[in-house]
């Protein structure tokens, strides 16, 4: 069975107030005095930010168990530090982002100017387990289509600078800005892929092989495809379900590719608008079905991603969980929704905060 990691970054608050604060290099000193997590968290582009990575995992239940733990050993050193964590894709509040240190991060601020300065946004990365790059580039030429919908089941963005932006994932369309990201048209082998990657670097825009943000990707450092369309998810219920169909999406995908079948070879244009459909209406309204690139509600289109990977998920034991996490989701809204009627009961973008700090641990 294919293995999944999972790849969260969490928002740094005030206990009190909501406010993003600087203070990751606190937080990875605390971390890095606790052996067992030493390999766990990461520092990010931005002070505000923290990152964890799960170990492999070939069990949805054990790799749930991992993100509630890692999730409550970052609130732990958060604690420690002044601060607490939060699952959140986007600062509801308005903050000034302050760029961590080192030679990387110091060359992206001034290649990249504002658009760096912006990037404090907060994302899930699910890699999962391939055995080649051949199958990998496979892969990630058979799942675009797909992608869209697992951006709008993650959609936990609302809020920028204080301001509803009408979307449900702004994370995306901030993301959006970096010059490599996004969907892209298929490569047809490994090599195609690599020789892509490398002319890229060449170009000088980007630094290094890891500024590659295609929407799916190869790993530099794992033996995976790394699928990096999702906002970091509220509830760790939900991350598990992002997870689990990105695995089905792989598994499927393989499949599919060793049965002789071709990808769709929808274009990065319509792929591009499907992204856009996702992050601005989540699931409270229509995406674009990814057969057809036609708009359909979004239950539908959920519902035909079930379908598409029903038999990957049947033959590793997900479906029925799947299924049912699909309906509660649907049934009570993402993360998005779930900012949006805070704000409307309470009126207050720091309840709003803490409030999500309360449910990043449950």
């Amino acid at each position: 069975m294919r293995t999944v990691g999972v790849e969260e970054e969490l928002l740094l608050v005030d206990p009190v107030t909501g406010e993003p604060q600087a203070l990751s290099t606190a937080v990875l000193a605390s971390a890095a005095q606790d052996g067992t997590d030493q390999d766990v968290f990461e520092k990010e582009l931005h002070n505000q930010m923290v990152e964890f990575a799960t170990h492999p995992q070939s069990g949805m239940e054990k790799l749930r168990a991992e993100i509630v733990r890692c999730r409550k050993e970052a609130a732990r050193h958060a604690g420690g530090s002044g601060c607490a964590v939060a699952a959140l894709a986007t600062s509801p509040l308005p903050v000034s982002p302050s760029v961590a240190t080192g030679r990387r991060y110091t060359w992206m601020a001034e290649q990249y100017g504002i658009a760096t300065q912006e990037q404090m946004v907060m994302g899930c990365h699910v890699h999962v387990s391939v055995e080649s790059d051949e199958e990998g580039v496979a892969v990630i030429d058979r799942i675009q289509p797909w992608l869209s919908v697992l951006s709008a089941l993650s959609a936990n963005s609302p809020f920028w600078q204080g301001k509803d932006t009408l979307y449900s994932s702004y994370r995306s369309r901030v993301w959006q800005r970096w010059p490599s990201a996004g969907p892209t048209e298929p490569f047809r082998s490994a090599e195609r892929y690599h020789r892509r990657v490398s002319e890229m670097v060449a170009t000088g825009v980007i630094l290094d092989e890891g500024m590659i943000y295609f929407d799916a990707r190869l790993s530099r450092s794992y033996p995976t495809v790394e699928i990096r369309v999702s906002d970091v998810c509220l509830r760790a219920d939900t991350a598990v379900l992002v997870a689990t169909l990105a695995r089905g999406l792989v598994e499927t995908a393989a499949r599919e590719w060793r049965a002789g079948v071709d990808p769709a070879g929808h274009s990065v244009s319509l792929l591009r608008l499907a992204s856009w459909r996702a992050a601005r209406s989540g699931l409270t309204d229509e995406l674009l079905h990814p057969a057809t690139m036609r708009r359909m509600p979004a239950r539908t289109v959920v519902r035909a991603l079930l379908e598409h990977v029903e038999d990957a998920l049947a033959d590793s034991g997900d479906l029925d969980r799947a299924r049912e996490t699909c309906a509660e989701l649907l049934r009570r809204g993402g993360g998005d929704r779930v900012q949006r009627e805070l704000v409307e009961r309470t009126g207050s973008l720091r309840d709003v905060v803490t409030e999500c700090v309360r449910q990043t641990q449950v």
